[in-house]
């Protein structure tokens, strides 16, 4: 498919800074069941489009303030170098994004404030490199937490700096497992109130983990979806929670997945059948439409990039021209866009994304 065809056209006002408060007041649009049916509502609408026993799957990473300022120096020379963790593969090892990347030779080494410091050990494409740090395990985790900052999405930090305030509210109210560096945004809307009003609904909950990484913000700079390459996320999923999955599938319950993360984390673990299995590994899943779902029957997500990989998923839902039909109703309307913006509510559509 061409990826000209995920594109649509965004005022640049809608691009929300900060997120609503409180945060489930932000707006929510519903897209289906039916064909072309969309109904504007609120985030604290959610419970009355869920049923007793339907089962929302919560994705509980914690973000780490993955973005780090250093200085590498050469001789008398010196350089600023912005490092964007996105992936961690050992105890000191960590595959980041260098800016300027042409900077840095493989064999340099990075210091940050607080006596830290990385060698790049060898560069990629778009400014990818392999770091080692100088720290390894508990100790350089508590030396990021003190030399970074939290890694708000490109299209927020042009517009301003990092604040006091992002640290509450690029996190979920249920973040447990540190490890990602871009928030599960769909679960930015969740309050203690809205979790009550769901228990009360008899929704129940599952929460598995999918460390989000900076490639989810990365353009698709190819022509062709074929051409584009996924960059891979760890997951995990234990045997409770699978269990729970498929229980509910089992007695004709519907699996709601709250943000694309812990949707791309069920249909990696889940098989031909629909059965979702125990999952502790990476997944570079990449789905557009024509893919056929096994595991998910409603989103939750937030309003994406023209061309991303995140609308393209959302178009295998339902359709690419519906999507487009409802993000221009969304614009029309000005809902407010992106990490910090307003949600949707996504229905499997009867053919699009149907199941096999």
């Amino acid at each position: 498919m061409r990826v000209s065809d995920f594109d649509f056209e965004l005022p640049e006002e809608l691009i929300a800074l900060r997120p609503a408060r409180p945060r489930d007041a932000a707006r929510l649009l519903v897209i289906g069941p039916d064909e072309n049916a969309l109904a504007d509502r609120t985030v604290r609408d959610l419970p009355s489009f869920l049923e007793p026993g339907d089962l929302l799957v919560f994705n509980d990473t914690k973000v780490i303030p993955a973005r780090l300022f250093g200085t590498r120096t050469r001789g008398e020379a010196s350089a600023k170098i912005e490092v964007m963790l996105h992936r961690r593969v050992s105890a000191a090892e960590w595959r980041a994004f260098l800016r300027p990347a042409k900077k840095l030779a493989p064999g340099e080494s990075i210091s940050f404030p607080g006596g830290l410091s990385a060698t790049v050990e060898e560069k990629a494409e778009g400014g990818e490199a392999g770091l080692r740090f100088s720290l390894s395990g508990p100790a350089l985790d508590a030396a990021i937490a003190v030399a970074g900052e939290m890694p708000l999405p490109p299209y927020i930090a042009r517009k301003r700096a990092t604040d006091e305030a992002d640290l509450a509210d690029y996190q979920t109210l249920y973040a447990a497992e540190p490890g990602a560096v871009a928030a599960p945004t769909a679960g930015l809307h969740f309050t203690p109130e809205l979790m009550a009003a769901l228990e009360a609904r008899g929704v129940r909950t599952v929460r598995l983990t999918l460390h989000v990484g900076a490639g989810t913000f990365l353009p698709v700079t190819a022509e062709d979806t074929d051409a584009h390459r996924m960059h891979a996320e760890w997951g995990e999923i234990s045997d409770t929670e699978a269990a729970a999955i498929n229980a509910a599938r089992a007695v004709g319950r519907r699996i709601v997945a709250v943000g694309t993360t812990s949707l791309r984390l069920l249909e990696s673990a889940a098989d031909a059948q629909g059965v979702v299995h125990p999952f502790a590994r990476e997944t570079s899943i990449f789905i557009t439409p024509g893919y056929r779902f096994r595991a998910v029957d409603i989103l939750m997500t937030n309003f994406h990039l023209p061309r991303s990989t995140l609308f393209m998923l959302v178009s295998a839902l339902r359709s690419t021209d519906e999507m487009k039909r409802a993000y221009a109703h969304a614009v029309e309307r000005k809902y407010r866009f992106y990490s910090y913006g307003d949600a949707t509510l996504i229905y499997r559509g009867l053919i699009y994304g149907s199941a096999t």
